[in-house]
């Protein structure tokens, strides 16, 4: 028996600047995420914990604490006064978002949009967390600068999910809010200028633009449209003809 992976490497090359990633069937049946780095691979399960661990019997370590988070508002008439999270348990929710940051990131190019929302929000769940009960100051704000970063990922999932299912005004307004989202993070921490060149935002932008050029426009708003611009062009004749139109669609109301 050999623990050499050499061969699986070859048949997989590495490609610089890439995301490559691929499902596998797993020696236990399930389905396995596989993504290849320059070193090497990580292969994730697709449900759970990506390296299958269940700490203290729980989902993940941050199920874990949840949980005694909320048996301590049990213990104390609902309060969680007093309730933290030491410097290790800190360090080790960290690495444990790690996984899940490779995850979503894997699931983003394999067009699972559902668990990408899903793993993202877990990891903005996290952040929440941390602000919330982390004993040291360093711990609530260590992973803030990639809250941007988590809202984008979440963000697109949504958008693309919708578009999935033929909803571009569903999907535009879900990437609008994250935008609102992105800013609203700059906002709160007095950095309103940072927006403007927040890399996050504007692949959101990029995005808004282009689901807003394929919902097409009500009939309504094209006449108004034309209208203008036969007013403009002094075409009166078309001008008349295009009020009535509009009028005509105002009474149908």
């Amino acid at each position: 028996m050999t623990h050499d992976i050499g061969d699986i490497l070859d048949s997989w090359p590495y490609e610089p600047g890439q995301i490559t990633v691929r499902k596998i069937r797993g020696r236990d049946g399930r389905e396995k995420i596989q993504l290849r780095l320059d070193l090497g691979l990580l292969q994730m399960e697709t449900t759970g914990r990506p390296d299958g661990a269940r700490p203290h019997g729980c989902e993940s370590l941050l199920a874990y604490y949840e949980q005694q988070l909320k048996q301590y508002r049990a213990d104390h008439d609902g309060a969680d006064e007093g309730f933290e999270l030491e410097e290790e348990a800190c360090e080790l929710l960290r690495a444990e978002a790690v996984m899940y940051y490779h995850r979503y990131l894997a699931e983003f190019v394999l067009e699972e949009f559902d668990a990408v929302e899903r793993d993202a929000a877990r990891n903005l769940r996290l952040l929440d967390f941390f602000n919330a009960y982390a004993a040291e100051p360093f711990d609530r704000v260590a992973l803030e600068q990639y809250r941007p970063y988590m809202i984008m990922m979440r963000t697109r999932a949504r958008g693309q999910r919708e578009l999935g299912h033929d909803r571009p005004r569903e999907a535009l307004d879900a990437v609008r809010k994250g935008m609102e989202a992105v800013r609203e993070f700059y906002r709160s921490h007095g950095e309103d200028e940072m927006a403007e060149s927040s890399g996050e935002l504007s692949v959101l932008e990029n995005f808004a633009e282009q689901i807003a050029a394929h919902i097409p426009t009500d009939r309504r708003t094209k006449l108004r449209e034309q209208l203008d611009e036969a007013l403009d062009d002094e075409r009166y004749e078309d001008a008349a003809r295009l009020r009535d139109q509009l009028r005509a669609l105002d009474a149908e109301v």
